[in-house]
């Protein structure tokens, strides 16, 4: 718990939910721990006790509950310092009805059911076992908030409006129902893994009218939503490869302010990266095939039709130019018309890049 006192991440009030709570209850007998690709299982007791105590993801599925040999996560009982931020962000206060977009384990249900009572708590989970889990856990543990088993990118519409909305899985964009379904001057809070490298969560205040805008407010990372999974990319045709010169360091690029920027500016552009022991390589690659990747100290190799490298060194130039603002001078405008995202103030959006070719 001091990991969470010395961050100041719970106030008094959710200091004593927390302690009401513990996490241990709510995890099945079989976890994982994610490992750097895939995840690992959990073979004893004590391991598994070790941790649930820790701060640190506990791996509730893989594979959507059919593992195969990929081993890939796919629900988890988040890190509760993640957890302690997020419910933070929320804002909550007495008497306010919260809608969680994404069961899992039923944690995150019971925090919220101890410190509003059920009645005001309503949480929506699209898989058939997990929310059978849930469902058994909390009321074990003497819980009976309002559950569903469903798409989250759908909301509760029968249940609506909300005071508050969180999401525990990480969203590619905001789903306008979760929109229209806050009442006015509520609070979404959501986790985003945008294309560009970013996973940043995002704290919205409702307007009114179906529109809610407010900044990103640090990194974050978090399972998609089954049907936020990114597609598989094109193929590259690796035959097409030219070198070119970069008066970029890769490294540059790997902040979260520039990360939301550079995803605004180029959509559909996918970043990831590795490291080296000269510094870090990145791999950008976009919908239809092109792809560009550079290494700290080398050369940058372009692949495709499109010249990839040098739009990412233009945008960074840009983004250097601002004054290479961090993540929180960034943030996210949604309506009816679809997603903005912009820099220092709502009306100053940041458009898609454009090139004469």
């Amino acid at each position: 718990m001091e990991h969470l006192y010395g961050r100041g991440l719970l106030d008094e009030t959710w200091r004593a939910v927390w302690h009401a709570v513990p996490r241990e209850p709510f995890i099945p007998r079989q976890v994982w721990r994610q490992g750097l690709l895939t995840c690992e299982p959990v073979t004893t007791e004590a391991e598994r006790l070790a941790l649930i105590h820790s701060d640190e993801p506990v791996v509730l599925q893989v594979d959507d509950g059919k593992p195969d040999e990929a081993g890939i996560a796919t629900s988890s009982n988040s890190q509760p310092s993640m957890v302690a931020r997020m419910l933070r962000l929320l804002l909550v206060e007495d008497g306010q009805r919260v809608l969680e977009i994404g069961t899992a384990s039923g944690y995150v249900a019971a925090l919220l059911s101890r410190r509003l009572g059920d009645a005001l708590v309503h949480s929506i989970e699209i898989d058939a076992g997990l929310a059978h889990h849930a469902v058994a856990v909390l009321r074990a543990a003497g819980y009976r908030p309002n559950l569903a088993c469903g798409d989250g990118a759908e909301g509760w519409p029968d249940q609506a409006p909300f005071d508050r909305v969180i999401s525990t899985c990480a969203l590619r964009h905001i789903p306008y129902p979760l929109v229209r379904q806050l009442g006015a001057g509520g609070v979404l809070v959501a986790p985003m893994d945008r294309d560009f490298w970013s996973g940043a969560v995002v704290q919205l205040t409702s307007g009114g009218q179906g529109t809610a805008s407010g900044r990103f407010r640090g990194e974050a990372s978090y399972m998609p939503m089954r049907s936020h999974r990114p597609p598989a990319p094109a193929p590259v045709d690796r035959a097409s490869a030219r070198s070119i010169r970069t008066s970029v360091d890769p490294y540059q690029l790997l902040t979260l302010g520039f990360a939301l920027y550079a995803g605004a500016r180029l959509p559909g552009v996918r970043m990831v990266h590795a490291e080296q022991e000269t510094g870090v390589q990145v791999w950008l690659q976009d919908r239809h095939g092109s792809a560009a990747t550079a290494s700290t100290g080398g050369e940058a190799y372009e692949y495709g039709t499109r010249d990839l490298w040098q739009e990412v060194e233009r945008v960074y130039g840009e983004y250097a130019a601002l004054g290479s603002p961090p993540a929180e001078d960034l943030g996210l405008s949604v309506g009816p018309h679809g997603e903005r995202v912009w820099v220092h103030h709502p009306e100053r959006v940041i458009g898609p890049l454009t090139f004469a070719r």
